[in-house]
């Protein structure tokens, strides 16, 4: 059964995207910033908070913002990072469940996919 809730991904963006949370510091990162909501965080309030700062903390932002999971804004003199991963972690989830026991005999009833 086809999950019309969310659109296809391919099999290189869903790569994609699971390298760049493939680090333990990008993921806290995101979690971190996913938690501040739509507000987002300065860099300097995102680094004290997740204890990743400087050249780490830009080369991380990176490459969370090329696979398209958080932004950066320029605010005066602050730059103001935010998640903006909400489709895409879902996304990611269908991916992963489109297909769930399809190789099964029986119907996959046992697990929710929301």
């Amino acid at each position: 059964m086809k999950n019309t809730t969310h659109p296809d991904i391919s099999l290189e963006v869903a790569a994609s995207t699971f390298a760049a949370l493939g680090s333990e510091q990008r993921l806290s990162v995101l979690r971190c910033l996913v938690r501040a909501g739509n507000q987002g965080l300065s860099i300097g309030e995102l680094g004290k908070r997740t204890g990743v700062t400087g050249s780490t903390l830009t080369h991380h932002m990176k490459i969370l913002a090329q696979a398209g999971l958080v932004t950066q804004e320029k605010q005066g003199r602050s730059i103001i990072c935010a998640a903006v991963a909400y489709d895409a972690v879902r996304d990611l989830s269908a991916f992963l469940l489109r297909e769930c026991c399809a190789d099964e005999v029986h119907n996959c009833k046992d697990h929710d996919h929301g």
